[in-house]
């Protein structure tokens, strides 16, 4: 597959679903002022994925969030199997932690079999992180920090209105929505 269609898909997937939906009430505003970054990752190994990683956490800590306020990493083959990629995501925390950025940016993950511990995978709140490929979203901390206090402070209200607005639309609406064109 190649970068164009990675980035038109994953394009579509924030502007029907994580903005759409509202799913993440706090992306419309840097989607609309052009600060997120979308990195289609081309590496034929892992190594070569962390050495992504690395490149992409040091832009992101040393560029003004005026300019990249958050950057989504995604690879559309590297992490066909969710398992493997949820395992990965302790390595990615460690690269983190070995940036010195623990507190200052977090990741996020997204794939298109997430399923969240407790749930069935046909469950449709998987859908929250669920995307067309396989994705790390690079976010800083203090931003999250803001736009949360911007939504009154509740995170776990942001949750709870996800999983209700992801059980109104059903497996087929979620389907439909990101096969529109």
């Amino acid at each position: 597959m190649n970068e164009e269609t990675v980035l038109a898909a994953t394009r579509h997937w924030i502007e029907m679903a994580v903005i759409g939906l509202n799913l993440c009430p706090f992306a419309r505003a840097v989607w609309v002022k052009n600060q997120v970054r979308i990195v289609v990752s081309t590496a034929r190994h892992v190594d070569a994925f962390l050495d992504d990683l690395d490149r992409e956490l040091d832009l992101l800590a040393q560029t003004p969030a005026e300019q990249i306020d958050t950057t989504l990493i995604v690879h559309a083959s590297l992490f066909p199997d969710f398992e493997v990629f949820n395992d990965f995501l302790g390595v990615v925390d460690e690269i983190v932690d070995e940036h010195e950025l623990d507190g200052v940016i977090q990741v996020a993950a997204f794939h298109p079999q997430w399923q969240f511990d407790g749930t069935e995978a046909e469950d449709i709140t998987n859908a929250t992180n669920r995307s067309p490929f396989p994705t790390l979203h690079l976010l800083r901390e203090d931003s999250v920090s803001r736009a949360v206090a911007s939504e009154g402070g509740d995170a776990e209200a942001i949750v709870a209105r996800n999983i209700e607005t992801l059980r109104r639309l059903g497996p087929q609406g979620w389907t439909d929505l990101l096969s529109k064109a």
